[in-house]
């Protein structure tokens, strides 16, 4: 039984982005996002989200 992993979408990375300009609390965000407080460690310690699109 192996767990498949998807990696966040876009959106996903957009929202939590907005999520930490707002200062929510990781497990907050994790809640909000349907993910485990680990993965949104993980992705705001690895990859910082800077979108080009957005002003």
């Amino acid at each position: 039984m192996s767990r498949c992993y998807t990696q966040l979408a876009l959106a996903d990375r957009r929202r939590l982005h907005q999520l930490v300009a707002a200062k929510v609390p990781i497990n907050e965000m994790a809640r909000q996002l349907g993910r485990h407080r680990s993965t949104i460690y993980r992705e705001i310690k690895r990859n910082t989200f800077r979108d080009r699109e957005l002003p």
